[in-house]
């Protein structure tokens, strides 16, 4: 801590030799308490408080310089940068930047992967058992499954054109929910897999069985309709 009587001095060398600091310390007028270490550029009070004018300028002492101005500290920042901010550089007189934490790394992207199976390969023909066949998709489904994080399976059956709307909505909706059972017993949880039947609404062939007569020959036809479309949601 700088004596009284020293200060005195402090305070006649600047209003004797010196004189006011420069106008652009006229932008904010605050304290500004100085660490007390080594020589002060400016007169300060018994609480180290840089003294000011009326105007708010920083009183000079005979020490004062502008190196002395940009190393005598008053916190965090030289006391320069209050009272002369216009002669201390401007990068003294602000906070280092903190160095940009690094971007977090991206969530897992989901994989959506749909499996036509057909329905010949699942069922027999007007029918909701699975097949011995369909089984063996499955059981490959059902694996494929636990390699993800898994969100959702959807089973969404179809039909031929073959029968009335209301039978063959029902049928397949018989066709998704024996799928849905399968993959159950193989350890997917049931919450996982929503099925969904769609009738004949949805048929593949379009026209191309429109000239078709016999009927064993059209159920031929039209067996790329007879499908349930599987899809798994999750990601890896």
């Amino acid at each position: 801590m700088i004596k009284e009587t020293k200060k005195q001095i402090f305070v006649l060398a600047a209003i004797a030799s010196i004189g006011l600091s420069a106008p652009g310390a006229y932008a904010q007028v605050k304290d500004v308490v100085v660490d007390g270490k080594g020589e002060i550029p400016y007169v300060i009070d018994a609480r180290n408080v840089v003294a000011r004018s009326g105007a708010g300028l920083c009183w000079r002492t005979g020490y004062w310089s502008p190196a002395a101005a940009s190393t005598a500290m008053a916190g965090q920042f030289p006391a320069g940068c209050e009272c002369d901010a216009d002669i201390v550089a401007k990068d003294k007189c602000v906070a280092p930047v903190a160095a940009a934490k690094p971007a977090p790394a991206p969530a897992p992207k989901p994989s959506a992967d749909k499996i036509k199976l057909a329905a010949d390969t699942l069922f027999d023909f007007d029918k909701a058992t699975l097949k011995a066949e369909g089984r063996a998709k499955l059981d490959e489904l059902a694996v494929k499954s636990k390699q993800l994080k898994l969100e959702v399976i959807l089973a969404v059956g179809h039909t031929d054109r073959i029968g009335s709307d209301a039978y063959n909505q029902k049928l397949s909706e018989r066709r998704a929910a024996a799928v849905k059972t399968y993959l159950v017993s193989k350890g997917v949880e049931a919450n996982r897999v929503y099925t969904e039947g769609k009738g004949k609404k949805q048929p593949v062939t379009g026209t191309t069985c429109n000239t078709v007569k016999n009927r064993k020959a059209l159920i031929e036809c039209l067996q790329p309709d007879r499908r349930v479309e599987v899809e798994v949601i999750g990601s890896k």
